[in-house]
């Protein structure tokens, strides 16, 4: 998605911005798909990509090349919907079995987990300093988690512990659709064919799952369903535009402001307050990010002795 004033930006402070909208997109998303209730994540899951399906299609139906895949960049625009689909999954399933800015949060490791997976497709190496902010988030993570084999009486386990896992899982995931999300956009392809490609190939996969697990819904939770499609659309589609005019590394910190978002909705709408020791990951995080973001824009460096 493009919106014609930003053209006049840098590509750089375009790319802020797209995903600072992107970021506000995906928080209501997920507040969304808490009101939702209780039903099956596969049938959520395939909310959200039908929404997309009818706006990208709409969108492509508008453009001169209509729905043609470049050949080249075809393969990375299939595995950026695979890794997507099981990303979306996961996020879904936690969103609504635990607090929403503790999902969000664990979600938000992606750009770590897709700086490792650049230096495998993109052949971007890391540095030493890059790995200890890589290595930091990870220990955020341990936080927000919070298994009580570390915390004790402070820690969850069990059920509780079981979606927090899944969240991280879908960060992973997360991470590595948006390293090949990267790679088809470097090979030239449209940000618009990435999502309509990524949303088709998610509902097609999801219909057995559906039909296994399929449950009644009310026409709120119907709503609420075709509610979280259209936020997570504009969400995809502006950090599609993202990631298309600006390097990640350069820009990925602004993705952190979804987890604010997320916790301001939470607050307002849900009544959820994190707990100290999951604040304390979120800061672990979020400054590993600063670090990285800092030593990347040349803002931070340390001359060899």
């Amino acid at each position: 998605m493009t919106i014609g004033f930003l053209n006049k930006l840098s590509p750089r402070k375009r790319g802020i911005v797209y995903l600072l909208l992107s970021s506000f997109a995906f928080a209501c998303m997920a507040l969304f798909i808490n009101l939702a209730g209780d039903m099956p994540v596969f049938q959520k899951a395939f909310f959200r990509n039908l929404v997309a399906i009818i706006m990208s299609y709409t969108i492509l139906f508008r453009t001169p090349e209509k729905f043609k895949i470049k050949k080249a960049s075809f393969p990375f625009v299939f595995l950026r919907a695979f890794f997507g689909t099981i990303s979306v999954i996961c996020n879904f399933y936690a969103i609504s079995a635990t607090n929403m800015s503790d999902a969000m949060m664990l979600n938000k490791l992606s750009p770590f987990f897709a700086m490792l997976t650049s230096i495998i497709i993109l052949k971007e190496a890391a540095d030493g300093f890059q790995w200890a902010c890589i290595l930091t988030a990870i220990a955020g993570a341990v936080f927000v988690v919070k298994p009580s084999f570390l915390f004790g009486n402070m820690g969850v386990s069990g059920d509780n512990l079981f979606p927090l896992s899944i969240a991280l899982i879908g960060g992973i995931f997360a991470g590595i659709a948006y390293a090949f999300l990267r790679k088809a956009t470097v090979k030239g392809e449209r940000g618009i064919i990435v999502v309509a490609f990524f949303s088709t190939f998610s509902c097609v996969t999801l219909i057995p799952f559906i039909i296994a697990t399929y449950q009644p819904i009310s026409w709120l939770q119907f709503f609420y369903c075709c509610m979280t499609g259209v936020a997570a659309c504009f969400g995809q589609l502006f950090i599609t535009s993202a990631y298309s005019a600006c390097p990640a590394k350069e820009i990925s910190i602004y993705d952190y402001s979804t987890v604010i978002f997320t916790a301001l909705l939470g607050l307002i709408f849900l009544g959820e307050i994190p707990d100290v020791i999951s604040i304390t990951g979120y800061a672990i995080i979020i400054g590993a990010s600063v670090m990285n973001y800092l030593y990347n824009n040349n803002y931070l460096r340390f001359k060899k002795s």
